[in-house]
């Protein structure tokens, strides 16, 4: 292995292109160049084609259908589409329904709507609890739950701890009282299949770059009979039902339907069982380091195949991550939040102490990673410890 190489533990903050969706996309940079919007003739007949296509793929990986999908650029404008358009159009037309409930590990895109509503259209927010490994306390969201609910937005799989929710199960509860129910799905599909997410939920957020496809590209699923309740965010020519207006990027719109059907492809079923054995392995390796450490989350199968999130008891997750540059990539909490001096959200609301949730470092494994690179890694991270805790001892730290 090249002594220069940067170990990439850091899959949960995005995923390379997959080299067949790669493929797939090179013919629409340059060759089948049209605007998919382009009506008057057989160029822009066949760059609308690839889209619906692509359209029907992203469909399919949910269990809906192409109609109901709506490209974005990612899943931060897709959160901001469902939640937002949803409650502009509900305050529009004075609805009685004013609270919104949202999980308390939501991505911070999801939090900030929620602050946006609270304070410019007088939306109540409350937040559902979670329990000590991430998954929404059930009772805790029956109790929140009435008829002056609007909307539930939980994710499926979160993004720095690996919970996984039981949709299914959260779906029945929310469904008795009429509230739409919203579903961040940006780390399900790698985590688990997810074919019938659509039915158990109103509105699905997806991310390209977080399921081997590529960046600048997402997808809000609305179910049919909802789509006249969203009010566009983004306004013009009227495309895609007139909720999301703008000339689609055809070559990214195809990327994240070749992701999606690689996504829904037998192989990576095999894959997705390779990465838990290969993370469990790893997480094994570095517990059994002399440095405490200690695993939050979920410890079973509840859990992203790939995520581990672990603190070493008496270091600071940023100076272990910056002893280990260049050579190792992993992160602190989630990518979208990291530079900020707050402890993590989502750690804090597991109940994890400003000085705990300051030490976790989270490792996410992809379908790439190898058994060389984890061996590779516990070695570097080991030593990385051992030259911490030393100079520590020694008044350098």
């Amino acid at each position: 292995m090249d002594n220069m190489k940067t170990l990439y533990f850091d899959f949960q903050a995005t995923t390379p292109v997959a080299e067949e969706v790669l493929r797939k996309m090179r013919p629409y940079f340059a060759e089948s160049f049209a605007n998919p919007h382009a009506s008057d003739h057989v160029l822009g007949w066949k760059s609308a084609a690839a889209v619906e296509s692509a359209a029907q793929q992203v469909a399919s990986l949910i269990g809906a259908d192409a109609d109901e999908i709506i490209f974005t650029s990612g899943a931060t404008e897709s959160n901001n589409l469902a939640i937002l358009g949803l409650a502009i159009r509900a305050a529009m037309a004075h609805t009685p329904r004013k609270r919104i409930l949202l999980s308390a590990i939501e991505h911070k895109c999801i939090l900030s709507v929620g602050r946006v509503l609270e304070e410019q259209y007088g939306y109540a927010v409350d937040s559902i609890p979670v329990d000590r490994n991430g998954h929404v306390i059930s009772r805790e969201l029956e109790r929140l739950l009435g008829d002056d609910v609007l909307l539930v937005s939980i994710m499926a799989v979160n993004n720095e701890i690996g919970s996984i929710q039981d949709v299914g199960a959260l779906s029945e509860i929310i469904g008795k009282t009429g509230a739409v129910f919203h579903c961040d799905a940006a780390q399900t599909p790698i985590a688990v299949g997810m074919e019938d997410l659509a039915i158990h939920t109103d509105m699905i957020s997806l991310s390209g770059h977080k399921m081997y496809g590529p960046k600048g590209i997402g997808a809000l699923y609305i179910r049919r009979g909802l789509q006249d309740d969203i009010e566009p965010l983004i306004y013009g020519g009227g495309q895609q039902n007139g909720l999301r207006s703008g000339t689609l990027p055809t070559p990214l719109c195809v990327g994240m339907g070749a992701a999606a059907e690689y996504i829904r492809s037998p192989e990576v079923s095999k894959r997705r069982k390779e990465l838990q054995t290969r993370k469990d392995r790893f997480l094994d390796m570095l517990l059994a380091l002399p440095w405490g450490g200690r695993l939050y989350g979920n410890d079973g199968q509840n859990r992203h195949p790939g995520n581990i999130s672990i603190g070493f008891q008496g270091f600071n997750a940023q100076d272990v991550l910056g002893a280990l540059q260049p050579r190792l990539a992993a992160s602190t909490g989630s990518a979208c939040t990291s530079g900020l001096p707050e402890p993590s959200h989502v750690l804090k609301a597991i109940g994890l102490t400003t000085e705990e949730a300051e030490s976790v470092i989270r490792f996410s494994l992809g379908f790439e990673t190898s058994d060389q690179e984890v061996d590779e890694s516990v070695k570097l991270i080991d030593n990385t410890l051992k030259k911490l805790y030393t100079n520590s001892s020694n008044g350098k730290g």
